[in-house]
């Protein structure tokens, strides 16, 4: 039986690609890096600090990947502070609901920075239906690398085996299965970019993960 959901937040809960985006291109911009379509694809579901470890690396610069954290950091505040508008994913606070109203434990599992977590969880009134939130940037390891999945399943107080993951990021759904975990990829916007085939379930919207629908997989 399915007893708790670990959410990745940026492209499953909250629209933030863009700004996250921009935030990435006026740092590229300052330190004067050429990033392709493909490189800036492959660090979706990434902490911040091992992508600006992968830049340094690439572009063999001279700096430490702390400084590029703190610009891409300055760049993502400024722009959400200014009122750059991002929403909602249609649907997942419904689902969100729907899975409070019927008792599973909800975990944040992201790789977004805590104080970012803060914001989101703010500005959209998130915290009560939520048991606990990980950062991944406070983390040893990066998706997809499972650590963050292992502890957001301790910190939901249930087996692996009653927990589902939702993801959107070839990353994240690498790291949920490396965790054990029964993985719904969510095909967003951004779906396009990312590869599913590892996922235990692909969908394009949130009605297809309530639990009428969902239970089935836990049996």
């Amino acid at each position: 039986m399915l007893k708790a959901v670990l959410f990745d937040m940026d492209g499953v809960i909250i629209d933030s690609e863009p700004l996250h985006r921009s935030a990435y291109e006026q740092m590229f911009e300052e330190y004067n890096l050429k990033v392709s379509a493909t490189l800036y694809a492959s660090f979706t579901g990434m902490a911040t600090l091992p992508i600006c470890e992968k830049l340094c690396e690439e572009f063999s610069l001279d700096l430490q990947p702390t400084q590029l954290v703190a610009s891409k950091r300055k760049y993502f505040k400024r722009l959400f502070e200014n009122g750059r508008d991002f929403q909602l994913i249609d649907g997942v606070l419904e689902l969100i609901k729907h899975y409070s109203d019927n008792d599973i434990s909800m975990v944040l599992a992201s790789s977004a920075s805590m104080p970012n977590i803060e914001m989101i969880f703010r500005k959209f009134g998130l915290d009560p239906y939520f048991k606990a939130k990980i950062s991944g940037a406070d983390l040893k390891a990066s998706k997809p690398h499972p650590e963050i999945f292992e502890k957001a399943t301790q910190l939901s107080g249930h087996s692996s085996k009653h927990c589902m993951v939702i993801e959107d990021a070839t990353n994240g759904i690498l790291a949920a299965k490396a965790a054990g975990l029964f993985c719904a990829a969510y095909d967003g916007e951004n779906g396009h970019r990312q590869d599913f085939t590892m996922a235990d379930l692909v969908v394009s919207s949130f009605k297809e993960l309530e639990l009428d629908k969902i239970q089935p997989y836990f049996k």
